[in-house]
Order: structure tokens, then C-alpha cells, then sequence
């Protein structure tokens, strides 16, 4: 079924596009929380401090309302019904695809193609495109900062068709060696495959000057996993210069389960079909099929509309705060964060030293002990952190460690929080240095 997108260059133009110059307004952290029942709980008898937001996000009511009602009453399979909730739904689900293009300034609602997160966008990519553009002896950048969504589709590939991927270092603060980027770009290259912010050092890529390497020093296609950004950063993909964007709703206040690619429409076009079955045919014949047009042509089966809805849902949420006022809020975190970490003796903090090149992602190790140990004494004081090597084991590799504990912040989290962190890591080094 067609969307209809009357009036979509008048919505779409402004609705994301935040002047860099502008100061946002500061944000209600009190005001935030009180949307957020989840956070007012004790644990251990502490109150809850949930610092594992790089893993996913919680949900405020509205997101969870919106779900609600969509079960409650207009709950029908999409698209090809003529009865009266087969019309709501159609109708919630595709107003929720055309409210999310819009966030993310696509060209129109047929860009965005729902998949159940970035996992399987980059899935999608890797294995359409690859049969699309990728051969014998052609090449695939990637680098040592991915998280193995973006890294294990590409190596699949690579071994399918015969391509060699090749790997941008990283700096020891950090950052992708752009200087080594060049060097790796060439008329074989095919792909270029990089995060948009690492989640395992909170790095901020300067992913349109990569754009503008990207195309000087080779034809490829252009890729993003936007996992970490979206719930994070102003998204412009037209002004980004890359050519697909994934990106995940449970990392942005929205319900697992669901997610998005962004392409542009001619590489959707030449693209064949990710997956067999209903909704994405046009037409069966004994011997072939038909497909239909982008984006359905990557919807097989009965979608997740009840997630769409939620991330619709979570979409206004992010606006009314406000994405600019998120970042702000969470750099302030971020740079409280690194302070006071940075006064534990023995503590090492991973990633960039420049504040306004980080997300709010804050990965640490504690010589001579294990991380693991480090998140279970911090999780008896209430503080909900993740240790590991976070889905991204080049990079722990890199910088010779086995595993991090990692915190990391959102909009609803508070100086006050970054407080009972520093203090916990405190009392855990006491503890595990005896």
C-alpha cells in the first residue's frame, strides 16, 4: 500500500535541522525522569542508577502508551485488509515509517525500510549489496572500532563472494586513522563501513569528512551504523554524504525488536530481496516472481507494527526533549565523568581525551583486576554498568585489554548519578585491592 507523503518536503525540511550555532535550552533532567516509572526503584536497597544505556535505552510512558493502544484497539495485520482496524493499523504503521524518515530527513518514506534493529539493517546491506556490487577480488573497509554487527555481515560476505576486507587502525586516543583510511581506498574498493560513534569508546567519527574521502578516493558505497548516534545526535542523513544508515529503536527510547535502514532509493532499487515470502512479492509465477516496490520489497512477512508504533512514539519523545539539549546534557555528564574517574589511582579510561569528541560512553579498566568484578560490586550499590568487550573485540584487543566496564549516559541521568559512579568505582577499588 502507498504512503502518502503530501506536504513531506514542507514537514521534512526543518523538523531535524538544528543550526549549529544555536544554544539549546537546558534540559529537565527531573522532568525527564518522572516519564521514566522504571528508574524510581531501589535496588540493594539504593536507589537504581542505570548507566547501561549503550545497550539499550528504557522506555517512557508515551512510548509504552502508544504501544498499549495500538493492541488495545486498532490491533489488525497491515496492508492488505479492507476492514476497519486493517485500515488503522495500515495506517499507524505507515505514519509511523513516514514519521521516522522525516527525524531522519530522508527523501521520502520509501527510504526507510523497517528491519528488528541495526543488527539486521546491516545484515540486509551487506548481503543484498554484496550480491548487487561485490566480486572477486574486490575490497571491503571496515576498521578496528566495529561492533561485530558491522564487522562479522562484512567477513560473511567477503568469504561468499571472494572480496578482501580490509581494516582502518585506530590512533591510541581513539580515533580512526584517516591518514590510513586513504591509504587503504582504491578503485577496488566497493564498501566503506564504519560506526557513526563507537560503543566501545564513545568516539564521534567526522563521518562527512570521511564522506568526502570516501569519494575522492574511490567509487564506493558509503555505510554508517548509526546504533549509537540516532538516540544521541541530530540525524541529517541527506547532509551525512553517506548512502545507508542503520540504526536501532531500543537504544532511543523505543521498543526492542525494531529498527531501520535509511538508503538511497536508486541503490534500494538495484538491490534484489533480502528475504522470501509475503508482502514483498508483486506477483508469483510457477517459475519466478515479481517484487514490489522499496521499501516492501524488504518487508517479508507479518512486520512488528506494534514496534514501529513504539518507535513513532519514541520519535516525538526525542523531539519534544530535544536532540541538540540531549547531547549537551550528556557531554556535561561525560566530561564529570572522566573528571573524577581520572583521580582513581590505577583506573584507565578509554577513548577520546576531547569531550566534544565522545558520546556519552565512558569504558574503563582497573589494573590488575576484572572488570566483571568491577560492574558486581557497583551493581550492589545500585549502578547498573556493562563489562565485557561490548560486541567489539578489535578494540579491546587494540588497547591490550581483555574486557572494560563501561558507563554510559542518557537524558535521563544526572550529575548526582555520575557522583554515586565515581564514588562506587571508589569503594570497589578498597574492595578488590584489599
Amino acid at each position: 500500500m502507498a504512503t502518502s507523503t503530501s506536504g513531506w518536503t514542507e514537514r521534512g525540511a526543518g523538523t531535524r535541522a538544528i543550526a549549529e550555532a544555536e544554544k539549546p535550552a537546558p534540559l529537565d533532567a527531573a522532568a525527564v525522569r518522572r516519564d521514566f516509572p522504571i528508574l524510581d526503584q531501589a535496588v540493594d536497597g539504593r536507589p537504581l542508577v542505570y548507566l547501561d544505556n549503550a545497550a539499550s535505552s528504557q522506555k517512557p510512558r508515551q512510548v509504552v502508551d502508544a504501544i498499549g493502544m495500538y493492541y488495545l484497539r486498532d490491533h489488525a495485520n497491515v496492508h492488505r485488509g479492507v476492514h476497519e482496524l486493517a485500515r488503522r493499523a495500515t495506517e499507524a504503521y505507515e505514519s509511523a515509517r513516514e514519521r521516522v524518515a522525516i527525524w531522519l530527513n530522508a527523501a521520502g518514506p520509501h527510504e526507510l525500510i523497517w528491519t528488528r534493529g541495526a543488527s539486521e539493517a546491516l545484515n540486509l546491506v551487506a548481503f543484498s549489496l554484496g550480491m548487487a556490487r561485490v566480486g572477486q577480488g574486490d575490497e571491503i573497509v571496515i576498521s578496528e572500532m566495529e561492533h561485530h554487527s558491522n564487522l562479522v555481515p562484512w567477513q560473511l560476505l567477503a568469504e561468499r563472494n571472494g572480496a578482501t576486507l580490509r581494516y582502518v587502525g585506530l590512533t591510541d586516543n581513539g580515533h580512526l586513522d584517516l591518514d590510513h583510511m586513504a591509504t587503504l581506498l582504491g578503485r577496488r574498493t566497493r564498501i566503506v563501513s564504519l560506526p557513526h560513534v563507537s560503543n566501545a569508546l564513545g568516539t564521534i567519527n567526522p563521518v562527512r569528512d570521511i564522506a568526502a574521502l570516501v569519494r575522492e578516493h574511490s567509487g564506493a558505497v558509503y555505510i554508517l551504523d548509526g546504533a549509537q548516534a540516532a538516540p544521541h545526535l541530530p540525524v541529517d542523513v541527506q547532509a551525512l554524504g553517506c548512502d545507508f544508515y542503520a540504526f536501532s529503536g531500543h537504544k532511543m527510547c523505543g521498543p526492542t525488536g525494531i529498527g531501520g535502514l535509511w538508503g538511497r532509493r536508486p541503490l534500494l532499487e538495484e538491490m534484489p530481496p533480502y528475504q522470501g515470502g509475503g508482502e514483498m512479492i508483486e506477483h508469483v509465477y510457477p517459475d519466478r516472481s515479481t517484487w514490489a516496490e522499496v521499501p516492501h520489497k524488504f518487508e517479508a512477512g507479518t512486520p512488528n507494527i506494534a514496534g514501529a508504533v513504539g518507535l513513532g512514539a519514541a520519535v516525538d519523545y526525542l523531539d519534544n526533549v530535544g536532540l541538540a539539549a540531549i547531547h549537551e546534557h550528556e557531554s556535561a555528564l561525560t566530561r564529570r565523568a572522566i573528571t573524577l574517574l581520572a583521580g582513581v589511582e590505577g583506573l584507565r579510561i578509554l577513548g577520546p581525551a576531547e569531550t566534544e569528541e565522545r558520546a556519552g560512553v565512558v569504558p574503563f579498566v582497573m589494573e590488575g583486576v576484572s572488570a566483571q568484578d568491577v560492574a558486581t560490586i557497583l551493581d550492589t550499590q545500585g549502578i547498573a554498568v556493562r563489562a565485557g568487550h561490548h560486541c567489539a573485540q578489535l578494540v579491546v584487543d587494540r588497547y591490550g585489554v581483555a574486557a572494560t566496564t563501561r558507563a554510559s549516559f542518557y537524558l535521563y541521568n544526572t550529575l548526582e548519578e555520575v557522583d554515586r559512579l565515581a564514588e562506587g568505582v571508589k569503594t570497589a577499588r578498597r574492595i578488590l585491592y584489599g
